[in-house]
């Protein structure tokens, strides 16, 4: 068994490489394939990873020509992807590698399909930085349980991992932060086994590069009623 490891990267070059090491230097326990792919960055964020690509001619980077958002990232790393296991790791420095192993275990294990990471059920350290965040997140993740039926405590954490036969079973459509709305509820109406871990978060300020604003958080509550009935 293979775990397929999809990075979206869209202007990270501060920390991609740095982000591609630790994950790197992990033990996963089975083997991993390295997936990324750079949604058109701005940066120097490209000339990282083609360099990367030529020092590691195993992984499988894309580029997109134009910016499409993460969703349209993570397609592209989705269907680059060969691993039976296919999780999703960020590019900035917010989500410690080594916390993939805690959502490997319940797959390994027999018992899940798919694992969300939590950064809400306790576990290892949390910075502390955004309320009004914190409580937009609790919102959306409520309102979106209330829709799929399902308790998650975490519908907007980065981490996610899935067998590939889910994946393969879910059209998505989403290019940007929606898809975190629209992949819970996909897998949600598929039935699929699905558990939660808790995980650490290393949050970062918006100085410190952070993307996320308040008009995603508006297209997430669209999406979570759009999704309700697609």
């Amino acid at each position: 068994m293979k775990l397929s490891i999809v990075i979206p990267v869209y202007n990270e070059a501060r920390t991609i490489r740095d982000l591609v090491n630790h994950v790197e230097a992990v033990d996963m326990g089975i083997p991993k394939e390295m997936v990324l792919v750079d949604d058109c960055s701005s940066d120097g964020s490209r000339d990282v990873l083609k360099a990367l690509q030529a020092e590691h001619p195993d992984w499988k980077i894309s580029f997109h020509e134009v910016n499409r958002g993460k969703g349209a990232a993570l397609r592209t790393g989705f269907a680059t992807a060969t691993g039976e296991l296919v999780v999703i790791q960020d590019a900035d420095m917010e989500y410690d590698p080594k916390d993939i192993r805690l959502l490997l275990g319940p797959v390994l294990d027999g018992h899940a399909d798919v694992v969300f990471g939590s950064r809400f059920l306790g576990g290892g350290p949390h910075r502390v930085v955004y309320y009004w965040h914190y409580i937009g997140n609790r919102f959306l993740t409520t309102l979106s349980n209330m829709m799929t039926g399902i308790n998650l405590t975490d519908m907007e954490v980065c981490y996610k991992m899935f067998r590939r036969e889910v994946l393969q079973s879910i059209v998505l459509c989403e290019d940007r932060f929606g898809f975190e709305v629209e992949i819970t509820a996909k897998v949600a109406k598929g039935n699929w086994r699905v558990y939660e871990v808790p995980i650490s978060y290393y949050g970062r300020s918006y100085a410190e590069g952070k993307k996320i604003t308040w008009k995603d958080g508006v297209r997430a509550l669209w999406c979570i009623l759009k999704y309700r009935f697609v």
